[in-house]
């Protein structure tokens, strides 16, 4: 059972440390998708750019044309007509012609190259546009997988954590039902078995003075009743406190006042009772289950809360159940319960309390904080399937 636990424990960290390695992978997503468009954007920025260096280079090609066009002809002119031209001439306007066709050829060869790498860039764009695309499609696509798998992950978790619970409540179970017995069996070895042992030898002694001493048996006699009425009511307290059937005979209400009454008197606690629109007909199961609420709390109150008043509001709605249930002791951290529920000799206490209430589809609150007591707001529905497990 205990290595059951462990397996629950691991298997909770694992699911939760899926649930973190998932959150962070989506984050992952969504910084590949911006590194993306901000490449995008890099790249637009330098096509712009090398768009416009292409089309100044391509002017001054055109230009570097006409020149060398204009220079080729006065070449050709100075060349036919070198009785009227000198040789300084002739010299200057071959290497005017010579330059610009070198300078031409340079400018032809950059405008190829920059004509390459803009086509190159385009590519790259739309490359790049591609895999912005994909990447958002996959956050839409890995967000709503996520969402669902997020969702249903920490549900396992919790259902984990539940399970957690449920055994460590049926393992309390077992540990109460033994006390429980053990309980009994001390009460029952205390008090009738020892009084029935008494009802035997005083019954004896009767027995022997009978024709002897007429007034020493009766008084005998009377001893004898005073012990079987004292055995009687140790049985009946027994009884009381293993199921009250007053119950059903008297009902909810009655059953409470009774009870609460015996505990002011044993715990020396002031408690206010106040009951509004309860009616007969309340099942079993849940008049049963509000007097273990009520019990289990003036218990803890009684044990842990140094409390001088409590207060028991009950209160029955058209469809519920309200039990309001609250103490001046010395109150809590709620956040501690959580540690004291995975302690099987933790008791029953309010995490009993809270199972009996969901049990039947109620709802269990608690507010508590050191110093300023503890307040129970308990709903129980009075309407339950038919054919259910409350019947």
């Amino acid at each position: 059972m205990a290595n059951y636990k462990l397996d629950l424990a691991r298997m909770d960290e694992i699911i939760k440390k899926t649930i973190d390695a998932i959150n962070n992978s989506k984050n992952e997503i969504y910084d590949i998708a911006e590194s993306a468009r901000k490449e995008c954007n890099n790249l637009e920025e330098e096509l712009n750019m090398l768009k416009l260096q292409v089309k100044e280079l391509i002017e001054t090609v055109e230009v570097l044309e006409v020149e060398l066009k204009e220079s080729k002809k006065k070449l050709m002119l100075v060349s036919k007509n070198h009785d009227k031209y000198s040789e300084e001439d002739l010299k200057a306007a071959y290497e005017k012609a010579d330059n610009l066709r070198l300078q031409l050829a340079v400018k032809r060869e950059q405008e190829q190259f920059l004509i390459k790498r803009r086509n190159d860039l385009e590519i790259r764009i739309k490359e790049s546009y591609k895999t912005v695309q994909k990447a958002d499609n996959l956050i839409s696509q890995v967000g709503v997988a996520l969402e669902y798998m997020n969702g249903d992950l920490q549900k396992v978790s919790l259902q984990l954590e539940d399970m957690q619970q449920r055994q460590l409540m049926g393992l309390r179970i077992l540990k109460a039902q033994e006390e429980e017995r053990q309980r009994v069996a001390r009460d029952i070895h205390d008090g009738p078995a020892q009084s029935m042992s008494n009802v035997v030898l005083k019954a004896e002694i009767c027995e022997r003075l009978i024709d002897v001493d007429i007034d020493k048996t009766r008084v005998e006699l009377q001893n004898l009743k005073k012990i079987v009425r004292d055995s009687l009511q140790d049985v009946r307290k027994i009884i009381y406190n293993l199921r009250p059937m007053s119950l059903d005979d008297l009902g909810l209400i009655p059953t409470l006042e009774r009870y609460i009454v015996t505990f002011k008197d044993t715990a020396g606690i002031e408690v206010s009772f106040k009951n509004r629109g309860i009616h007969e007909g309340i099942k079993t199961i849940i008049s049963l289950t509000v007097f273990r609420i009520v019990q289990e709390a003036l218990s803890n109150i009684g044990k842990h809360a140094k409390a001088h008043k409590a207060a028991i509001n009950l209160e029955q709605l058209e469809n519920n159940l309200k039990l309001y249930i609250y103490d001046d002791g010395q109150g809590f951290n709620v956040n501690d319960l959580k540690s004291s529920q995975e302690d099987i000799n933790g008791g029953f206490g309010l995490f009993s309390m809270k199972e009996r209430v969901e049990l039947l589809d109620g709802e269990f609150k608690i507010d508590s904080e050191p110093g300023k007591g503890t307040r129970l707001n308990i709903t129980i529905p009075l309407a339950q399937e038919e054919g259910g497990k409350y019947e």
